[in-house]
């Protein structure tokens, strides 16, 4: 135990020592770089240091590691890229620019580092880690921060090696600017808080396209990306939009250049299986230049191309092998800019006479197709530069200045560095001289982010939040000239700081399309769908892909590619091409039309027939035949059937309040008063025949005044039950849409169908007393007595009535009036020819078998004397005289 403790209280005291010793020494150590240093491409000395990264050369030799000793500096495939040479001389330029200014940072003199990296991310990460530490070969722990460090970093030119580069360099805060790296998840801040850039974001491109492809109809259309972050993100905020837009997209395919055969194929394949006619090219410009040779092979034309400001802009694009594929193209690019004396400043090049003229020198052999005997020493048998060539009598990609805009990124990528550093500096007449006491490197990135000023040539530059320029697009169309070459056209301007509506603006130009059509090509996958129509879904396919159907009847759409059908209002119903709710037709029984024609004569003639009876009756009033059958209730009989025949007139017509309750009370007392007088009669032949004991006083109880009373007291009955229905719920004109869909029925509500069926059940009892007291006189004296062709009147009318009920309630609309009106017409004719035609016939035709003699023909006489006392024969003739 005191063994164990010993050896631990050693220990820990050896390990003192030596931490103490550490420590000591540490101080005295420096920090070491890890490989070589990175050199420059190109440098000069300043005050203060700029960084620059561009890819002066696309690709890099490939070396298989053995592992066995350290691996060799990255080496960049000769043949110069004149494209990043551009964006270093436009970057050179600006900074000479500022250094002869007097006006920004005055005394300070800036220099620059710029470092290619062949298109590697690895290379790019590293060269950025050398703009960071200053690339000294060993720094001591006492130094300060910044020490070596450049302030800022202009560039690199793609979206992935900026996500690279930001991530790594973001904790040291910073500030790398890019001109072309076009990404928008590089607008993330938490992920890359000190990128900034001054070409606008992917995510305002890929908008723009949206809306542009949603401008011109195209509905559904593919797309090809490149598969890397500006391709794929960019893409993915496309799809966004356009579904928000409904646009379809068909197919969405990966490419990238060094992508196998089979791969390319694949692709090929699918396009041709495609039935879209619209391709959106999100690819880089190197992308596309070996896309549309593969397309050319396969002879792929005719399709309408949508680019990107990647390569719609670009002048080696448009005469690429193959380039008759993207004929007709349209889409975005930066919007033109002009940089007074950048043009001349590229174009003035001599290859001794710049620092770094390594670089140089290879630009000019590049440009030439020379080679200077004293820096290479090749088999390649290639005429020897002097050094003196004439750039303006070579015509090759260098002199173009399509890509001007981009030129002009960088330009003012340095100028808002310049900028900053001007304020942080606290510059006036002249810079303070306090840089290396008072380092700047952790007060540039929030200055930076916040730089607000205008260009020499008054375009205003600034960082919104997320690092990014305002977002502003030409729109370009490929239109060929009269020599076969590519004239970018612009058409159009996306200005992403209006409104929504005012952000796409395209100008009444004629446009180029594929195959040099002047018509707007068509990409949908189903036909618009006309007014009166909406879209069903195509089960299993997109929302695009949908069939176009009628609108159901009552329904209309009055836009085109209408979703869903709206329903008219029920008073309105769809015309025939479904697009427009029109009124429905009113219908009602009318004076004018057939049926209510001869309704109405029908009932103008029964009154008319009616009056003439008893204009007959009233001229022949002294004679048997009409005293012996009661002339005061025939004469009421008369006036009650001739307002039975005149009230089915207000069945006729427009319904209104009055109508509405005047149809139904009027049929139902007129009909009552009707019945009780046919009733009254039945009852007074009766009782005569009844009263069998001499000095009966039977039929002075039932003499002309009881009859009076009875027919009173019956119609009063009436009277109060469609009292009692008018004041509690009373009919009232209704707009039935049940019974037809494209009309409206104009007809009378009952309101009570208590009160109907109570009017038409008393007509209905009346009528059966009187069919039964009938039937039982019908075997009386039959020269004057009513009492058969009542029996048959009754039958008839209990027959029309009987019938009416099913055929009322099953006829639609206006046919249950006119069904009403025919039972009305049919039991008043009956009534009329049954009871009184007879009579008239009589009094007419046969006058003399109207005489006091002949009230009994002989057989009646023989029968009733075999059936009947005599008191009944002489109380029957009493009565009827």
């Amino acid at each position: 135990m005191l063994s164990t403790q010993r050896w631990s209280e050693q220990g820990l005291a050896l390990l003192q020592l030596l931490l103490v010793a550490s420590f000591s020494k540490s101080e005295e150590r420096a920090c070491s770089l890890m490989g070589e240093p990175e050199e420059p491409q190109l440098f000069k000395t300043g005050d203060i240091i700029l960084g620059g990264i561009f890819s002066f050369h696309s690709s890099w030799r490939t070396v298989e590691s053995s592992y066995m000793h350290r691996p060799l500096p990255l080496q960049c495939i000769r043949y110069l890229n004149f494209r990043a040479f551009q964006f270093a001389q436009s970057m050179l330029f600006a900074i000479e620019e500022i250094n002869n200014s007097t006006d920004l940072l005055p005394g300070i003199k800036l220099g620059y580092k710029m470092y290619d990296v062949c298109g590697s991310l690895a290379r790019a990460v590293r060269v950025a880690l050398s703009l960071i530490n200053g690339n000294e070969e060993t720094a001591t722990m006492s130094e300060e921060p910044c020490s070596g460090s450049v302030p800022a970093i202009i560039g690199v030119t793609s979206s992935s090696p900026c996500m690279a580069v930001s991530t790594v360099i973001g904790p040291f805060h910073t500030p790398m600017v890019s001109h072309f790296a076009t990404c928008a998840c590089l607008s993330n801040k938490v992920k890359y808080p000190s990128f900034l850039r001054t070409i606008p974001s992917d995510y305002y491109q890929s908008r723009a396209l949206a809306q542009m492809v949603k401008h011109f109809g195209w509905t559904w259309v593919g797309a090809i990306r490149t598969n890397d972050d500006y391709g794929n993100n960019g893409m993915a905020t496309f799809i966004e939009i356009a579904t928000q837009l409904g646009i379809c997209l068909e197919y969405s395919l990966p490419f990238f250049r060094t992508d196998s055969p089979e791969q390319k194929q694949k692709i090929i394949d699918t396009i041709k299986g495609s039935s879209s006619k619209v391709i959106i090219g999100f690819l880089s410009h190197m992308d596309m230049d070996v896309l549309i040779e593969e397309f050319a092979h396969h002879n792929l034309t005719g399709f309408q191309w949508i680019g990107t400001e990647s390569w719609i802009s670009d002048s080696q694009t448009a005469i690429a092998k193959g380039n008759y594929i993207l004929e007709g193209s349209i889409g975005l690019a930066i919007r033109k800019a002009h940089v007074t004396g950048l043009r001349e400043f590229m174009l003035d090049v001599k290859p001794l006479n710049f620092s770094g003229n390594k670089l140089f020198t290879e630009f000019w052999e590049t440009a030439f197709g020379c080679i200077f005997h004293h820096n290479k020493q090749t088999g390649e048998n290639l005429e020897q530069c002097t050094g003196f060539e004439d750039l303006t009598e070579i015509k090759n990609s260098f002199h173009d200045m399509s890509l001007m805009p981009i030129f002009n990124n960088v330009y003012k990528a340095v100028y808002a560095v310049a900028h900053t550093l001007h304020q942080i500096l606290g510059c006036g007449d002249m810079c303070s001289n306090t840089i290396a006491s008072d380092p700047i490197c952790h007060q540039i990135l929030q200055h930076l982010k916040k730089i607000r000023f205008k260009t020499k040539e008054g375009e205003e530059v600034y960082f919104n939040e997320n690092g990014d320029p305002a977002a502003k697009y030409d729109i370009i169309n490929w239109q060929p000239k009269k020599d076969g070459s590519v004239e970018f056209v612009t058409i159009g301007l996306y200005d992403a700081s209006l409104p929504e509506d005012k952000q796409l603006h395209l100008d009444n130009l004629t446009l180029t399309w594929a195959n040099n059509s002047k018509q707007v090509p068509i990409s949908v996958c189903s036909g618009t769908c006309t007014l009166g129509t909406r879209k069903v879904l195509q089960k299993g396919k997109p929302v695009c892909c949908y069939d176009c159907i009628p609108c159901a009847e009552g329904e209309v759409s009055n836009t085109t590619d209408s979703i869903t059908c709206v329903k008219c209002h029920p008073e309105f119903w769809s015309n025939e091409r479904r697009d427009e709710c029109e009124k429905k037709e009113t219908e009602f029984l009318s004076y004018t039309e057939i049926m209510g024609t001869i309704l109405t004569v029908s009932s103008l003639l029964g009154a008319c027939l009616t009056a003439t009876v008893a204009f007959i009756f009233f001229r022949h009033r002294n004679t048997p035949i009409v005293k012996a059958n009661n002339s005061e209730l025939s004469f009421l009989l008369l006036f009650s059937l001739t307002l039975c025949f005149l009230c089915s007139l207000t069945f006729i017509g427009r319904p209104s309040d009055w109508s509405c309750m005047l149809r139904h009370t009027a049929f139902g007392i007129t009909f009552v008063l009707c019945i009780s007088c046919v009733l009254g009669k039945t009852l007074a032949v009766l009782m005569a025949f009844k009263a069998t004991l001499p000095g009966s006083n039977l039929m002075k109880w039932f003499g002309p005044r009881r009859q009076r009373i009875v027919v009173l007291a019956f119609t009063f009955i009436q009277v109060v039950i469609c009292i009692v229905w008018l004041i509690a719920n009373p009919p009232y004109p209704f707009k039935n849409l049940r019974h037809f869909k494209d009309k409206i029925i104009l007809e009378c509500a009952l309101g009570s169908p208590i009160g109907f069926w109570a009017v038409l059940g008393y007509i209905g009892l009346l009528a059966l007393l009187c069919f039964i007291l009938a039937f039982l006189a019908r075997k009386l004296p039959d020269n004057f007595n009513e009492a058969k062709f009542i029996t048959f009147s009754m039958l008839i009318f209990c027959a029309v009535w009987m019938t009416f009920i099913p055929a009322y309630v099953s006829s639609p609309g206006k046919f249950s009036v006119a069904v009403e009106i025919f039972a009305i017409l049919a039991s008043s004719f009956g009534l009329l020819f049954c009871i009184f035609i007879p009579k008239c016939y009589i009094i007419l035709l046969k006058p003399e078998r109207n005489t006091k003699k002949n009230m009994m023909d002989k057989k009646s006489y023989r029968f009733y004397i075999k059936q009947l006392n005599h008191e009944k024969i002489i109380n029957y003739i009493e009565y009827l005289l």
